[in-house]
């Protein structure tokens, strides 16, 4: 059946209710997952023209552009995250029961897609996800903000991420990961400077405040859980990275807050030292999120078993 312009004529190339050849769209997801056609035809045993064909075939069907052509790979246009997020699920249901694309048993697994922070994959998840590789289980790491990799999560871009908060709704399944807690530190010739002062918060209103970012996410936080007032200034070094925080702080920009496990190794050398030790410090939850319709595929339930049995160390 086909689309119909204003004056009852046939709109040409717009199907509309029709049935779309699986194959076309298994090729357009594995494009749409790894970003290009050369990656695509790669994991799916095909030639590049044969890839450029089958998108070219889909998108004449669909009446609509994919993908935009980038000098490296491909950005998916709005309609196919739509169209993602419609057939993922059941295709990746259909790839569980039917096994390895063409039949071939021996054929490699996917790679797990999963993602999260960068400082937090870098320190405490790739250094333990070893074993996992040496067993064959192949990774695609990718780091960023929760918000961004969860709407790819859902359009199955990732497997699993690592979320700094739940998600909202009943779409996504996500499970507590670790407890993380915030720590306020300096350089020692900072701590040396302040001394031991009554108030922490009021000693350092006349230090550089170095942060993540100019809305001061996690300082915010911290003078709210543990000194009950509101945090009112400007940093004076921004980076949204907390390892170029941890950096800039140790030497001796100023004062910041970070996550503990980022900064365990600076404070036993002395390189970082704890301006304040709360009763109750801040914490934060991570959660383990996982894509829907990926509990029966075996690697991705290795790397989610494992994360969930490492993170207690963490």
């Amino acid at each position: 059946m086909r689309d119909r312009n204003t004056n009852g004529s046939e709109e040409p190339g717009q199907t509309v209710g029709a049935p779309l050849d699986l194959n076309l769209l298994r090729t357009f997801l594995t494009v749409y997952r790894t970003g290009s056609f050369t990656a695509a035809a790669r994991l799916l045993g095909l030639s590049q023209p044969t890839v450029t064909t089958q998108i070219r075939t889909l998108e004449r069907q669909l009446g609509r552009e994919l993908f935009e052509r980038r000098a490296r790979g491909v950005t998916p246009a709005p309609y196919a995250d739509e169209l993602a997020a419609r057939i993922v699920q059941p295709l990746d249901s259909l790839a569980m029961v039917a096994g390895p694309a063409g039949g071939a048993e021996d054929a490699p697994a996917e790679p797990v897609h999963l993602a999260g922070p960068a400082e937090l994959l870098s320190r405490c998840v790739l250094p333990g996800l070893a074993p996992l590789v040496d067993k064959g289980v192949r990774l695609r790491i990718t780091p960023g903000l929760t918000e961004p990799l969860l709407d790819d999560l859902r359009a199955g871009r990732h497997d699993l991420v690592i979320a700094t908060f739940r998600p909202r709704g009943r779409t996504l399944t996500a499970v507590p990961l670790n407890d993380e807690e915030f720590v306020l530190v300096a350089s020692p010739t900072w701590a040396q400077r302040l001394g031991a002062p009554a108030s922490v918060a009021a000693a350092l209103h006349g230090v550089p405040l170095v942060a993540y970012a100019d809305d001061l996410p996690i300082v915010r936080r911290y003078w709210r859980h543990v000194f009950g007032r509101r945090l009112v200034r400007q940093p004076a070094v921004t980076m949204p990275d907390l390892n170029a925080v941890k950096a800039a702080v140790a030497g001796g920009a100023g004062f910041t807050v970070l996550p503990r496990y980022l900064c365990v190794e600076e404070l036993r050398s002395g390189t970082l030292v704890l301006l304040h030790e709360p009763d109750d410090p801040p914490l934060n939850t991570s959660f383990l999120v996982q894509r829907p319709g990926t509990s029966g595929i075996p690697h991705v339930a290795l790397v989610r078993d494992h994360l969930l049995q490492t993170a207690r160390d963490w």
